[in-house]
């Protein structure tokens, strides 16, 4: 199943189309080991302009696999973190290929368009489950339980997540990184 359209975000319903230049997001970070998908929405600024997944010097990925796998994975050069993402099982990607989009807000994305998440199957054949990082990524859920995947939403780790505490958020990803046996590399 390829989808290539997603409704535009609720906030951004009602707006005028056309907003800023079409942006095209990273490509997947992904192996044939990959156990445990986790899937963004789009990627923001910084990281778009860094070419880098969670860029952002306050997004708490980074600092909660480091938590979880017991590096400072935040201290390591990029290259090297992608390298202990896929050594480790898990695989990076965003639910949108491009969209529209003033800012690094998810309310924003309009006229964004599907990554092809049916391609999972053949990029990564290992893949037990998808977890959607945040509320638009989740949006797509029904998407990729389509194509057979266990999916669960996590709580953002985005700066703009500030209802949830770091240790809120560790212990949520912490059980689905558990699920798919990520802990114990």
């Amino acid at each position: 199943m390829t989808v290539d359209a997603a409704p535009p975000s609720r906030a951004a319903q009602g707006r005028a189309p056309g907003l800023g230049p079409r942006l095209q997001g990273l490509p997947p970070v992904l192996s044939r080991r990959t156990r445990l998908l986790v899937l963004g929405s789009f990627p923001g600024v910084a990281s778009l302009q860094a070419q880098q997944y969670y860029a952002h010097s306050r997004n708490a990925f980074w600092p909660l696999l480091g938590a979880l796998w017991g590096i400072d994975l935040a201290a390591l050069p990029y290259r090297e973190r992608l390298a202990q993402v896929r050594r480790r099982g898990l695989g990076l990607w965003d639910v949108y290929a491009s969209c529209r989009r003033e800012g690094s807000l998810d309310q924003a994305i309009e006229a964004p368009e599907f990554n092809d998440l049916a391609s999972l199957r053949r990029r990564a054949p290992a893949l037990r489950l998808v977890a959607h990082n945040g509320g638009e990524s989740a949006r797509a859920m029904r998407h990729v339980a389509a194509l057979g995947y266990p999916v669960l939403r996590l709580p953002s780790t985005s700066p703009a997540n500030a209802g949830w505490t770091f240790e809120r958020k560790l212990a949520a990803w912490r059980a689905a990184f558990d699920q798919a046996g990520l802990l114990n590399p």
